[in-house]
């Protein structure tokens, strides 16, 4: 017992720091891009200047900053189609698909003290354009329109008002949901499988 709450001491604790470098790391980065080392570092500094701001300012701030990071397919970065980027390598590399943006504000409001209960990993449908796009969502309310981060906008709104989207499907750690017009969450499965596969590069701190 003693070890079990050990461990699940250790894991929350991960969790409200991740992602964060060793020096060793940023060293070791630093000796292939120092643009990639410097970008670290200000992130750093972004997150550590944010701490103590209302979550209102938190959610609006961490948004705009993430967003300016320059957006690139996964085909073309990595000649992996839908590859999901942790953190650690979205701030690496320096840019992303729309999935790695949604993963790296997920982590970073995480490590601001947001409940992760409340953060989606949010499949949804273009309406006008027919695509697939993913966003983040944050229910602040319960049976509420949740809101919406979007790499491709840098005004957060409820979907309610995102007219040009369609919500899917919702992930994250309690399992993977639907929503019905009343906004309450319904579950519909215990995992989804590329979400599975970045809790495990993440618990590799990679």
């Amino acid at each position: 017992m003693k070890i079990f709450l050990l461990l699940l001491f250790t894991s929350l604790l991960f969790s409200k720091s991740y992602p964060s470098f060793t020096q060793n790391e940023l060293d070791e980065i630093a000796k292939k891009n120092i643009i990639s080392k410097n970008r670290i570092e200000d992130y750093e500094k972004t997150m550590d200047f944010h701490k103590n701001n209302s979550k209102d300012l938190q959610l609006k701030r961490i948004n705009l900053y993430l967003n300016a990071l320059l957006p690139q397919y996964d085909d073309v970065i990595k000649h992996k189609v839908d590859d999901w980027a942790t953190p650690k390598e979205f701030l690496t590399i320096g840019y992303g698909d729309c999935e790695d943006y949604v993963i790296i504000k997920y982590y970073s409001l995480i490590r601001l003290g947001f409940d992760e209960k409340k953060l989606f990993i949010t499949r949804v449908k273009e309406k006008y354009r027919g695509g697939v796009h993913m966003v983040l969502t944050y229910f602040k309310e319960k049976n509420k329109p949740p809101l919406v981060l979007d790499n491709l906008s840098f005004k957060i709104l409820n979907l309610k008002n995102r007219v040009d989207i369609q919500a899917e499907t919702f992930i994250n750690t309690t399992g993977v949901y639907k929503i019905n017009k009343n906004y309450k969450l319904i579950k519909i499965a215990h995992k989804y499988k590329e979400f599975e596969a970045l809790k495990t590069k993440v618990k590799n701190n990679r």
